[in-house]
């Protein structure tokens, strides 16, 4: 018997490591903080929901003409802090560090320019 290309075997570590990145379903603040207008689309047309949960996606049939299966918004480090990035409401001031902000009890993303990196909390419900 012949040796797989090595191709066949990357090619396999990739679908591997992809089905290991999904699978994890997404919190309820990182599927219900999404605007509607704002999804995007995660699956097929007559997706089921355990199908779209199992590749890490959030399901919502709720809105007609906009996608069910849809991408969640980042995972943080606290549920508070997850929201689309128009709904930050400044808690700082330019070039504020992450320790000062934290110390404000609000949250610190500084991934995204020319948005507030530091911003107040949403409640969870």
């Amino acid at each position: 018997m012949e040796p797989q290309s090595p191709w066949f075997l990357v090619i396999l570590f990739i679908l591997g490591l992809c089905n290991v990145a999904g699978g994890e379903k997404p919190s309820a603040c990182q599927c219900s903080r999404i605007e509607p207008k704002n999804r995007e689309n995660c699956g097929f047309p007559g997706i089921s929901s355990e199908k779209c949960f199992a590749s890490g996606c959030c399901f919502d049939t709720q809105v007609f003409g906009v996608p069910w299966c849809f991408t969640p918004l980042p995972k943080e480090d606290s549920e508070e802090c997850i929201m689309e990035v128009k709904a930050r409401v400044n808690c700082g001031y330019p070039g504020i560090s992450s320790k000062t902000c934290k110390a404000r009890e609000c949250c610190f993303d500084n991934k995204i320019p020319g948005v507030p990196w530091c911003f107040h909390p949403l409640p969870v419900n």
